[in-house]
């Protein structure tokens, strides 16, 4: 089998606002905050009381269904605050930063002589364990299991994502420690992808698969590579690791303390002087996001990429997996006979009515406008022409729309994430809800047969 992934079908959306690479510090924010949501199945239980003090990398909270999978503070400081919502559930945990900061630290792990077991315990006390992610459902991997393979992508097709190979830059230290530890929890291989003319650090690593990718979007995306290169039977279990996360995770076992750091990429045609910061996962956004300019008093702000991102407020918190915040402007707005006339200032995958197939290299500046509204699927066949993946869209879909286990198992499930219909959701002329459904389909597919 070709080491290299050559992807044809798909859609790069290219948007103005492209991050310039150059890296600032962000203002430090007085407030940080974990929201609980980024860790999706998880039951927090809580190990500290609010006002407490707390230091660095100390266990706020553990998962309810394993106590040794610990989450920890980003900062020092007093826990002011935990948001509850409905049934007293835990929504948000707010910290007040210490003016100077003090870490927790960890006896530093020798990784070339400790077991497996070792650094696995080592990762879940340190704070580091929920950076690695499993397939199948798209959760926090299990501890005890042994996955046939660990994935990591580092090349970026989605829109404004930032660029792997300039935030990497310097952390190869950092990198090869990861991934000599990850080495030791597979009997598989560790399989690196970046793209094909890329400069970037991953290439140079020890230890594992090197593919090289090319194509649209979603060629970037980790669910696409593990397609393409070794698909999930069931009984089957893969993991998936971000670059950014390993970097933590290798600092860790060099020095004993959990350093959050974050290059985020401030994108979208709403900020003046879009550009890379250096900041800490659970920031307010309002630190970086100003100090660029907004150019806009209607715009959006999203944590994350224009395609799987969610929306916040300028005072929200960076997301614990996200190194990307895009501010787009607000499509509050409706053309009149917008579906009657020649469109020149949009992106789609049709050529009905739009010509943006005619200039592949133009660049636009979208808002949020869907451009239509929810209506029953109608089949067009759009779905399949920007889906690389061996899998039936729209059937799936139906399926966990109508909760159907079997059809759900055969027609591949187990393989796909909810950022794996990201595409497909944009180009919908339905305005279906993709990414909810099949993160829905995954929950109950995992509830009833786990």
């Amino acid at each position: 089998m070709s080491k290299d992934i050559r992807i044809k079908k798909g859609l790069n959306i290219n948007l103005v606002g492209a991050a310039e690479q150059t890296i600032s510090k962000a203002v430090l924010s007085n407030v940080y905050a974990i929201n609980l949501n980024d860790f999706h199945g998880i039951t927090p239980k809580m190990l500290v009381k609010e006002k407490a003090e707390i230091k660095a990398g100390e266990a706020l909270f553990y998962n309810k269904n394993r106590e040794d999978m610990l989450f920890v503070s980003p900062v020092s400081g007093e826990l002011i605050e935990i948001e509850r919502g409905a049934r007293r559930r835990i929504l948000t945990l707010r910290i007040l930063a210490d003016k100077s900061q003090q870490n927790l630290e960890h006896d530093v792990l020798d990784v070339s002589s400790a077991s497996s077991q070792e650094l696995k315990a080592y990762l879940l006390k340190g704070g580091c364990w929920p950076f690695i992610k499993q397939r199948p459902y798209d959760i926090i991997a299990d501890p005890d299991t042994v996955p046939k393979a660990i994935f990591i992508s580092g090349y970026t097709s989605a829109p404004l994502a930032a660029d792997y190979d300039f935030v990497l830059q310097g952390k190869e230290k950092e990198l090869q420690t990861a991934i000599t530890a990850l080495v030791k929890m597979t009997p598989g291989k560790i399989h690196v992808s970046v793209g094909k003319s890329s400069n970037s650090p991953l290439a140079g690593l020890h230890g594992i698969e090197l593919h090289k990718v090319s194509g649209p979007h979603p060629a970037g995306l980790v669910g696409t590579q593990i397609n393409k290169l070794d698909p999930i039977n069931k009984g089957e279990i893969v993991w998936t690791v971000t670059p950014q996360d390993l970097v933590i995770m290798g600092e860790l076992l060099l020095t004993g303390i959990f350093n959050p750091e974050r290059i985020v990429a401030l994108a979208g045609s709403c900020i003046k002087a879009p550009k890379y910061y250096k900041t800490k996962i659970g920031t307010e956004i309002s630190t970086f996001l100003y100090a660029s300019g907004v150019n806009s008093d209607d715009f959006r702000v999203i944590n994350g990429d224009v395609l799987t991102g969610t929306k916040s407020n300028p005072d929200g918190y960076l997301g614990s997996y996200n190194n990307t915040v895009t501010a787009i402007p607000e499509g509050d707005d409706y053309e009149f006979f917008g579906w009657n006339k020649p469109i020149f200032n949009k992106v789609s995958a049709t050529r009905a009515l739009t010509f943006s197939w005619m200039q592949p290299n133009k660049k636009y500046d979208l808002d949020t406008n869907t451009n239509g509204e929810h209506r029953a699927f109608v089949v067009t066949g759009m779905y399949e022409k920007v889906f690389p993946m061996d899998i039936y869209p729209l059937q799936l879909l139906k399926a966990c729309m109508v909760k159907d286990l079997d059809e759900m198992e055969q027609l591949g499930l187990y393989e796909v994430a909810p950022e794996d219909f990201s595409l497909t959701e944009f180009v919908c002329i339905s305005k279906q809800p993709h990414q909810r459904i099949i993160r829905e389909g995954l929950d109950l597919l995992h509830k009833e047969i786990g």
